[in-house]
């Protein structure tokens, strides 16, 4: 897309989130958008893939008659083939178009016709179209967070109607061109809607979101060096988008996998998978807590990339010294701070060539007690860890306080070091948050793959030292960024305010003349 059709595209999806922000919380009105764009993009596709079916016969789906014995025998056949290659099925009077029109039509009078008990019929229909089919897992209750009958949308049922009416209008003068494969209207869309989402919701945004800019960077270090991958996997996978991101840098990906532990997050994150093209044979994605109820348990993945929640709370049961996740180490993560829980969780699902980057806070480099044992572990026993990168305070929605990403493998290229990069200094400031520019993630990314110690921004310090450290992993205790203050000559300081000294007396002699033509007093 052209820079002119991404800003008139960002207008009309600003008008649409305009049209519900105010009415209720950012996260809520993001469930409604997305679904709705999900619905279209459905729509879409079942009609682009209808069409081409019916192509050699003339016949166009939306004008299929579904009350003739000819229309339901057609319908009937495009179903099935649709329940095979899509997933799912929608009947010509369902497909977004022809509601949106409905929706938004002058009849007697009226200023829209009442379109909502069928668009809740419609969405419950696309879950139930999949109902025995290979599909169903990844289709089953996605619209469940679209509640129709929320007061948020207005006081009376027309209320509700028109609100909606309006939103799908929007929708509906984006055309997604989903016919030229070589343009990607949703993946600006969502990328642009998401952020925005995240930037409203604030602290909430933890639960959904990692800047684009730092899945960038998780991205291109587990892809380094690879073309293909035979898996990917999120044990935090929020809406998806970390995931869906690293398959952009490579030319095809086996499947993706991904757990989620939020409902709602969980259902965004199957939308987005289907929504960005990725058939629903090639991903699964599962709803749990990772750490307490791990859904693939026995798999290991060739790249594995996560921003987990920061310290977060769980239950530490000794139980857990007899799951082979944590055994080895000894000793658990305390329940206070599960970053060591996820991380070894991470490490037990890596493949012996897979690549393993994942967002910490700083504290997981230096804290003591079970934390360093494992981190001693990890790098004196296992020699996993591959280098630590310092991220900018202040990147992440929610939360200013600094991060770094830890790549880890098991199969390390050079195993007699661990590259540290401070990139804690290099952004950009964007009102109240700050940035990772392309060129701050390039210069990252090039000292990554060239492994190689520049000056005040990285060191690839040996094992040795880390462990003279004692396994602290503290970046400023590798990378120097100390800058010496340009010395001071007291001298010439001395000189200057001598000179001062002397133009100030001159200037209060001038003062004084003044005063005394004038007859006042003067203040000398």
């Amino acid at each position: 897309m052209s820079e002119d059709q991404k800003s008139l595209l960002k207008k009309k999806l600003r008008d649409i989130a305009n049209e519900l922000r105010g009415k209720m919380d950012a996260d809520e009105f993001r469930d409604y958008i997305l679904g709705f764009i999900f619905y279209k993009y459905l729509s879409e596709k079942m009609f682009l893939y209808a069409n081409k079916l019916l192509e050699q016969d003339h016949i166009s789906y939306d004008t299929v008659d579904e009350h003739t014995a000819e229309g339901r025998e057609i319908l009937q056949a495009i179903r099935e083939d649709a329940l095979d290659k899509l997933g799912y099925f929608l009947k010509p009077s369902e497909l977004f178009h022809t509601l949106a029109q409905r929706g938004n039509a002058i009849e007697d009078g009226k200023d829209t016709q009442f379109i909502l008990e069928d668009l809740t019929s419609i969405l419950d229909n696309i879950e139930r179209s999949t109902m025995g089919t290979a599909s169903h897992d990844d289709f089953d209750h996605l619209f469940s967070e679209l509640d129709l009958t929320s007061q948020k949308l207005g006081k009376t049922e027309k209320d509700k109607n028109t609100l909606i009416s309006k939103i799908l209008a929007h929708l509906d003068k984006i055309d997604f061109q989903l016919e030229d494969a070589k343009i990607d209207v949703l993946w600006d869309a969502y990328e642009y809607l998401i952020g925005q989402f995240a930037s409203w919701a604030g602290k909430k945004a933890w639960e959904f979101y990692t800047p684009q800019e730092v899945s960038q960077v998780l991205a291109q270090l587990v892809t380094t060096g690879k073309k293909r991958l035979k898996s990917i996997y999120d044990p935090t996978c929020g809406s998806g988008s970390l995931l869906l991101r690293v398959g952009k840098y490579v030319d095809e990906v086996g499947k993706y996998y991904g757990q989620e532990m939020n409902n709602t997050t969980y259902n965004l994150c199957r939308m987005n998978m289907i929504l960005h093209g990725i058939h629903y044979t090639n991903f699964d994605i599962k709803q749990e807590d990772t750490l307490e109820h791990p859904q693939h348990r026995d798999q290991e993945f060739e790249a594995i990339v996560a921003n987990p929640p920061f310290s977060a709370n769980r239950s530490a049961s000794q139980l857990f010294m007899s799951d082979e996740r944590f055994s080895q180490y000894g000793k658990l993560a305390p329940s206070s701070k599960a970053d060591y829980a996820f991380i070894t969780h991470m490490i037990h699902h890596l493949a012996e060539n897979g690549t393993m980057a994942v967002v910490m806070p700083h504290g997981v480099l230096f804290r003591w007690g079970a934390e360093w044992h494992i981190r001693e572990h990890l790098i004196r026993d296992k020699n996993y860890l591959d280098a630590v990168i310092g991220l900018p305070a202040n990147i992440f929605y929610g939360t200013s306080i600094p991060t770094c990403i830890l790549v880890f493998k098991k199969c390390r290229t050079h195993p007699d070091d661990v590259l540290f990069i401070d990139g804690q200094h290099w952004y950009e400031k964007v009102k109240n948050q700050n940035m990772l520019r392309e060129e701050h993630i390039q210069q990252i990314i090039t000292t990554y793959r060239d492994r190689v110690s520049i000056d005040k921004y990285s060191y690839v310090a040996p094992l040795s030292q880390i462990a003279e450290n004692e396994y602290n992993l503290n970046i400023p205790r590798y990378v120097d960024t100390f800058e010496e203050e340009e010395q001071i000559d007291l001298d010439a300081v001395a000189h200057q305010i001598r000179d001062i000294n002397e133009k100030m007396k001159s200037t209060d002699s001038v003062i004084a003349e003044f005063c005394k033509e004038l007859g006042i007093q003067s203040p000398f």
